[in-house]
């Protein structure tokens, strides 16, 4: 799988190959063999080609679109929760995240953070496994100084946001 990925990321980022441009070959190639083979069955005694019928059923295809709309519906439903900013820290690393993904996807085609995404995909569970006590030492270390700069920048910065008029409350009783 592993080398099957990576000649596809060469074939589309390496030698700039275009993913329309293969369909289109894969597609004349098949119809070009279909051909030939109908066209010289009959002088080896052979049967034509028989390619099978394919029927994707309304229920299927309505099922499917169907899922993804609920996953399309809850995401909109989170990225909306956390713009509404109800959670500063979640709304923080999002932000944080999306910025860095944005400069990530600016220095990097999509083929390449694709074939680096399968490639950690592949690789990283295997090293997880190998060094998996080491990684969750530094992975705790990392959360801890996370939260030790999370507090600092409230301290420095969050705190010091003006903000309006507190209203006092005064308890009624009646």
């Amino acid at each position: 799988m592993l080398a099957g990925a990576t000649a596809v990321w060469f074939l589309f980022d390496v030698a700039e190959y275009n993913f329309v441009t293969l369909l289109c070959h894969a597609a004349l190639l098949g119809m070009l063999l279909l051909f030939l083979w109908s066209v010289t069955a009959p002088l080896f005694d052979r049967a034509p080609p028989r390619v099978p019928e394919v029927i994707v059923s309304e229920h299927a295809f309505r099922e499917a679109a169907m899922a993804v709309h609920r996953k399309l519906e809850r995401s909109v439903a989170v990225l909306y929760d956390i713009a509404c900013g109800k959670d500063l820290k979640k709304f923080l690393s999002v932000i944080g995240s999306l910025w860095v993904v944005a400069v990530i996807g600016d220095n990097c085609s999509f083929t390449t953070l694709v074939y680096v995404g399968f490639l950690c995909a592949l690789t990283l569970p295997v090293l997880y496994e190998r060094y998996g006590t080491e990684v969750d030492h530094l992975v705790a270390k990392g959360g801890e100084d996370l939260k030790k700069f999370y507090r600092k920048v409230d301290a420095n910065v969050l705190d010091k946001i003006p903000r309006g008029p507190v209203k006092s409350k005064r308890a009624h009783f009646h």
